[in-house]
């Protein structure tokens, strides 16, 4: 296999390759580095490179392979999104405010380790991670492979523009209000938001009053899937939920059935935004899809509440943001429009926040009314393709709350309910740009998921799609 096609094959097929020693974790890495090398600088996906740490892992994964050890992501090279601890280094979230290195890797980063992976480094992310774009005055613009004027999303961008580009094969990400979701999308990768505690937080347990969930953004189910296996050994954090039924591997290789569907387009209240015509045309095609591979597809609308879905949502998102904020050595040092959002989260009282929190329960059911009677909803990803790069650039947080509200209306309400949730390549638009969708499943139920999206992606694959930067 050549440089090209190993850097493209993905975490599952590496780490197999790895295992028969058909290749080693040596050499993998440095295709990986020097792609790194290459190709970063245009799009400006990754902070820091630990090259040296890296190769010392490589080379210690090879002596354990020798010697019959059989981890599952032994070898494999993985990047972190820089909003989660790697022990010795800064975790900067995008902002010049913090200076001390972490103190240990958050839990994530030991089960990677602990599986076998190879930390090759950090990618980058909007300040805070509060947007969903990946542009910081600390960092500059993170530009999307398949066009370099385009953003790949926010706020796990760098990692989707390193999985998209061939930089590495997977990368950790984080989703609080579409944040894996948002870039899959908009970088043609998938991105699954696993059920709320499914991958743990620790040490930021409960992140922005438990919108927040960790992840993965690959190129396939079966590497979502094998992430997912790898490093569900651990203890959970607080109300995590019990274990699947079925490992996520297995749930990828089972055919899902005959599949109640229900497709739906309304956005939630004090949202105005419009459905382009060419995420109308994916959300439309992949409905037809699925109704040729014998499911039982219907339009319905999504009930968000009353009070609305985004009113509890943005209680607990600017009220997290400013817990975030306190943690940051030099606060003063945040952009202009990050101190607005702070401000608009000490605005949010204790008392505002646990009335949010106590809705819930409530939300969720009016939100899953529509799944009563069915096992899907399907939904588009993003209201528009991936926006130009610096749409947002000196604007204000309201001008760019109200903004970001047009592109990406459908993502925010399941991180309220905790709900799986996911996007899914489909196809490209006019213009060679990424396409996507967007599935949710009820509560705990990921593993419907991943067989419907398995189906997909056989009838309509495209992990052999490539950005023309990459190769």
């Amino acid at each position: 296999m050549d440089a090209l096609e190993l850097a493209f094959s993905g975490i599952s097929r590496q780490a197999q390759l790895i295992a028969d020693g058909e290749v080693s974790a040596r050499e993998l890495l440095e295709v990986y580095l020097e792609r790194i090398e290459r190709l970063n600088p245009a799009l400006n996906a990754i902070r820091v490179v630990f090259a040296d740490r890296a190769r010392l892992e490589a080379g210690q994964a090879d002596a354990r392979r020798g010697a019959g050890d059989r981890r599952p992501l032994l070898g494999v090279p993985f990047l972190i999104k820089d909003n989660i601890d790697v022990a010795g280094e800064l975790t900067l979230s995008g902002t010049r405010a913090r200076d001390e290195p972490a103190g240990q890797d958050a839990e994530i980063v030991r089960r990677l380790r602990t599986a076998g992976a190879v930390i090759v480094g950090k990618t980058y992310t909007p300040e805070l991670c509060i947007f969903g774009f990946t542009e910081s005055v600390t960092n500059g613009i993170t530009h999307n492979p398949w066009d370099l004027e385009r953003t790949p999303g926010g706020s796990s961008g760098g990692s989707a523009a390193a999985v998209a580009a061939g930089l590495i094969g997977a990368a950790l990400a984080s989703d609080g209000a579409g944040s894996i979701r948002i870039p899959a999308a908009w970088s043609g990768l998938v991105g699954l938001k696993p059920q709320r505690g499914r991958v743990p937080l620790a040490p930021d347990i409960g992140h922005w009053n438990d919108l927040s969930a960790l992840g993965v953004l690959t190129r396939s189910l079966a590497d979502t899937a094998l992430f997912h296996d790898a490093v569900a050994d651990g203890p959970p954090d607080p109300g995590a939920p019990p274990p699947p039924e079925r490992s996520f591997a297995e749930s990828v290789a089972r055919e899902p059935g005959r599949l109640r569907i229900a497709v739906a387009k309304n956005v939630p209240p004090g949202i105005i935004a419009r459905l382009d015509p060419e995420n109308r045309a994916a959300l439309d095609e992949t409905a037809e899809l699925l109704r040729s591979l014998g499911h039982d597809v219907h339009e319905a609308r999504i009930d968000y509440g009353r009070p609305p879905v985004t009113l509890n949502f943005f209680a607990r998102y600017l009220r997290g943001i400013y817990a975030d904020s306190t943690a940051f050595a030099h606060p003063e040092r945040l952009e202009r429009r990050t101190r607005q959002m702070i401000r608009a989260g000490s605005l949010i009282s204790p008392a505002l926040l646990a009335r949010a929190r106590a809705g819930e329960a409530e939300l969720t059911a009016s939100l899953n009314a529509v799944l009563r009677d069915r096992d899907v909803l399907l939904t588009p990803a993003t209201a528009v393709p991936p926006p130009p790069v610096a749409g947002f650039a000196g604007r204000g947080a309201l001008r760019t709350l109200v903004g970001m509200g047009r592109q990406v209306p459908y993502t925010l309400s399941w991180n309220v309910t905790g709900q799986p949730a996911m996007s899914l390549p489909a196809g490209q638009d006019g213009q060679g740009r990424p396409r996507a969708v967007q599935l949710i499943a009820a509560p705990e139920d990921e593993a419907t998921l991943l067989s419907l999206g398995a189906q997909i992606e056989r009838a309509r694959p495209w992990a052999a799609e490539r950005p023309a930067v990459a190769t």
